[in-house]
């Protein structure tokens, strides 16, 4: 990869490795944007669900809004849907997680296109390996490194941690091999793998560094 012409790094991570905060870190070393909570508020702005929803129906394989609307807007018994218009007009009926993805999709495409950054997750790695200039990174820890962090972050209990780590790991997991046709645990589809046991954030953000 050449820093000195527009280039595009995808961070990959397991929960509760760092892996977000390594990315953040490594833009601002290099000064360039940083893709990860911009990407989330042009999907809440696109389907007007909240980070946590899409991350939720990422893992799913089937459409989901019929399941959201039964919260938001539950339908009376013997009506219909009974929604502000401008809500409706936000959605349609048929919205899965295709289109999810191909929201996704053409967002980071778009964010590639407008020069240099870093992207945490949202499948960058699959969506930008054509990329002429991009650095695929792979960021993974232990069980017990992720549950640790995930506690004391949260503040859950270590029950509570290992359960967010399998259910994400599961949802993210369906949601790649569904969409990329590989799974995110197969290394070759990384350029960098790095495990954050024992290592600061800022250690493996400047690892990566050392590489370019």
């Amino acid at each position: 990869m050449n820093v000195k012409e527009p280039f595009v790094i995808t961070i990959s991570r397991e929960v509760g490795s760092g892996g977000h905060t390594v990315g953040r870190i490594l833009s601002e070393k290099l000064h360039v944007r940083y893709c990860d909570k911009l990407l989330l508020e042009s999907l809440e702005k696109q389907f007007g669900l909240s980070a946590a929803e899409i991350e939720n129906l990422k893992g799913k394989k089937k459409n989901w809004l019929a399941d959201i609307l039964g919260h938001v807007a539950p339908v009376p018994p013997g009506r219909a849907f009974d929604l502000n218009p401008a809500y409706t007009e936000e959605f349609r009926v048929d919205i899965t997680t295709d289109d999810v993805f191909k929201a996704e999709m053409a967002i980071l495409q778009d964010f590639a296109q407008m020069g240099s950054c870093v992207i945490a997750g949202r499948s960058g790695f699959f969506v930008l390996k054509g990329h002429p200039n991009h650095l695929s990174v792979f960021i993974r820890a232990s069980q017990s490194y992720r549950v640790d962090r995930i506690m004391k972050k949260q503040n859950l209990t270590e029950e509570q941690a290992l359960a967010v780590i399998k259910g994400l790991d599961k949802a993210r997991e369906n949601y790649i091999q569904r969409y990329a046709g590989v799974s995110r645990y197969d290394l070759r589809n990384y350029d960098i793998v790095l495990n954050a046991d024992g290592h600061t954030e800022e250690e493996l953000a400047d690892t990566i560094l050392s590489y370019l």
